[in-house]
């Protein structure tokens, strides 16, 4: 018998078997949409990481309201990934698709300013506490965004990460630390020049390796999540976040803060909860309710050297925004987002669901004595196998097994229950329910047993 993280190795791979032919049998619908799909669908998805989920094939989404959503095959589920954040508040959230109607009668966009844009700028300046801001199509395009003007107004080339650091599809971030020396990461496609010129990488909550980093004054801007969150859930620890913005204030390091997942926080995210003073700040997917949008906002000081630096720079294309960025569309739609499904309340009851969750997953790993922990960060929560909690990018990376991982989304899916499939991430919405939040504890618990 083959023991690995506390389970049955041998009952595990038996059992995965058995689910893989349960998803085949159960799926005609999607089965047929996929041997489709193959014949003009790079890697047969329309994104090749969507072949990154456990089923033998695609699972074809036919409809999603709420916390809930059906496949081709007519089969309902409760959705814990929520489109891995981008529908944290739900799917179609009322107030948002009404918005999005009203507008597409009016105009999608026009490459010109409407009221929706001014009211969401005071808003989110209310909510996160940064007084200026500017918009992009996704958190990808924020953080290229903001990174090009932490180098314009610093005139300082390189930008720093924490190893194993989540933000989108920016060139700059992909660099891993291998034996303590960063190097361009190895998986990267069509990279033609070192990234590690103008990226240093450091190891999260290392007050010691940030301080290096920053002192020799080249490093136009720290750019991190408050808490990591893509290579399994890395918490800060105490004092961590006050010190390092004070080393980035000493070495006049820019502070770029990426909320894309935090914003589970709460309402302000992570920044607001826990006192942050970030010179800019990024928030992407789901703060539009599901529409294709990210916003980017600027301290009193940091918008006033932004001005400053485009004025003094020649005319012409600055490399920063799209056309399509601020459309009519996703402004109508995060101005309804923000007023109507983005609130205090929302967050209140999310908070409450994630912590029956987290309390239930304990419970279940208790019981069976497993060396798996859990992680919360407002309304997310992760189990991790690990007994005590990474403390950076690299603890984090050596507990990821996305063999095990398959298994247990494979037979939560087969249950109607969806979780993120990357690592164990779960999300709970305003239209979750604490029933949903048992249920999903029981198909859990019911795992557990199988496979000790």
């Amino acid at each position: 018998m083959t023991i690995r993280h506390g389970i049955n190795w041998d009952k595990a791979q038996a059992l995965y078997q058995t689910e893989r032919d349960t998803f085949i049998s159960r799926m005609p619908r999607s089965r047929e949409l996929s041997s489709r799909a193959a014949g003009h669908l790079l890697f047969g998805v329309p994104l090749h990481w969507m072949n990154d989920w456990s089923t033998p094939f695609s699972l074809y989404v036919a409809a999603a309201q709420g916390a809930r959503f059906t496949d081709a095959d007519s089969h309902h589920y409760v959705d814990f990934c929520l489109g891995d954040t981008g529908a944290m508040f739900g799917h179609s959230p009322k107030p948002v698709a009404e918005a999005i109607a009203r507008q597409a009668q009016r105009g999608y966009t026009a490459m010109l300013p409407s009221e929706d844009g001014v009211w969401v700028a005071q808003e989110l300046a209310r909510r996160f506490g940064l007084p200026y801001w500017q918009f992009a199509l996704s958190a990808s395009d924020a953080n290229r965004f903001a990174i090009r003007w932490a180098r314009a107004i610093t005139k300082r080339s390189k930008v720093l990460i924490f190893n194993g650091c989540y933000h989108g599809t920016v060139d700059d971030v992909f660099v891993d630390l291998v034996d303590g020396k960063p190097q361009t990461r190895d998986s990267l496609l069509g990279q033609v020049y070192d990234i590690t010129q103008h990226t240093r990488s450091v190891e999260f909550n290392d007050l010691a390796a940030l301080e290096a980093a920053l002192q020799d004054g080249e490093v136009a801007c720290l750019l991190a999540e408050p808490a990591m969150t893509n290579i399994g859930m890395v918490l800060p620890q105490p004092g961590f976040w006050q010190a390092a913005q004070a080393l980035c204030q000493r070495y006049g390091t820019l502070l770029l803060i990426d909320e894309t997942h935090t914003i589970s926080s709460g309402p302000g995210g992570y920044t607001r909860a826990h006192g942050l003073q970030p010179d800019l700040f990024v928030v992407g997917k789901p703060v539009a309710g599901g529409v294709p949008c990210a916003v980017y906002g600027f301290s009193e000081q940091t918008a006033r050297r932004a001005e400053e630096a485009k004025r003094s720079a020649p005319p012409g294309h600055s490399g920063i925004g799209t056309t399509l960025t601020a459309n009519l569309l996703a402004m109508a739609a995060m101005r309804a987002n923000l007023a109507e499904v983005m609130t205090d309340s929302a967050y209140q009851y999310m908070f409450g669901l994630a912590e029956r969750l987290a309390a239930g997953l304990r419970g279940v790993i208790a019981q069976h004595q497993l060396p798996w922990c859990v992680t919360q960060i407002g309304a997310r929560t992760e189990f991790q196998f690990t007994a005590v909690p990474p403390v950076n990018g690299s603890e984090a990376d050596k507990i990821l097994d996305s063999e095990l991982e398959h298994i247990v989304h494979l037979f939560l899916l087969n249950r109607g229950l969806l979780i993120t499939p990357f690592h164990n991430m779960i999300l709970v919405c305003p239209d979750t329910t604490t029933a949903d939040v048992d249920r999903l504890v029981a198909a859990f618990a019911d795992f557990v047993a199988a496979v000790k």
